[in-house]
């Protein structure tokens, strides 16, 4: 994924990037996994520059390590996590900074089932009630995720999570100029993944650009 030459490599386009995030997945699954890119030559190769092929947004919980559930390694992909996927300006920030000084080909959106986050904005849709600190934040980020879904007829954490993963792919792009123009020159494209826990299974929700 990588060239240790003087050149610079050559990307893969976002639909070679997705396919070898799926490829590593599914090797996840099956328990057949390759830990690629995982010894003292890849770090050495990596010491004056990096060429990921994703950037991965994603959400914090200790269940969702982006490099393992998708059997990658050292400087195969960028990864950005806050709970519950919650966008804010450094999220945005580092996002643009991977498509534009990296060229990353791209964005992941990573949620998963029984998300924490999505479960307190869920509780306090019902409740009216907001949890204190800056834990609020985060829910006050969430709740539009929440009703829209519950707009949509859905109502359970996991059909949530769907709809928050959808809603964070559209508000990246809505948001940010750079992540808009890359999306629509065709040198990156969005996806919208949500992760089984049980199974280990990455599963596309959503697509923004071309695959």
């Amino acid at each position: 994924m990588a060239d240790t030459s003087t050149s610079t490599p050559l990307q893969p386009s976002p639909a070679e990037a997705w396919r070898l995030l799926q490829a590593g997945n599914d090797r996840f699954v099956s328990g057949d996994v390759a830990h690629p890119n995982q010894n003292a030559a890849r770090r050495s190769s990596l010491t004056e520059s990096q060429h990921p092929i994703a950037v991965i947004f994603g959400c914090s919980d200790s269940r969702l390590a982006a490099e393992i559930i998708f059997d990658v390694g050292l400087g195969d992909v960028f990864v950005v996590r806050t709970a519950g996927q919650v966008i804010d300006d450094a999220v945005l920030g580092s996002l643009e900074f991977s498509v534009d000084s990296l060229q990353v080909p791209l964005i992941v959106v990573l949620g998963h089932d029984s998300c924490g986050a999505v479960t307190a904005a869920l509780e306090s849709s019902t409740t009216g009630q907001l949890p204190a600190g800056y834990v609020r934040d985060l829910v006050e980020r969430i709740l539009p995720s929440v009703l829209a879904a519950q707009r949509d007829g859905a109502d359970t954490v996991n059909e949530t999570v769907v709809e928050h993963v959808k809603q964070t792919t559209e508000r990246m792009i809505d948001q940010s100029r750079v992540l808009h123009d890359a999306v629509a020159d065709g040198r990156t494209a969005v996806v919208g993944v949500t992760y089984r826990l049980a199974e280990g299974r990455a599963d596309l929700v959503s697509q923004v650009g071309q695959l």
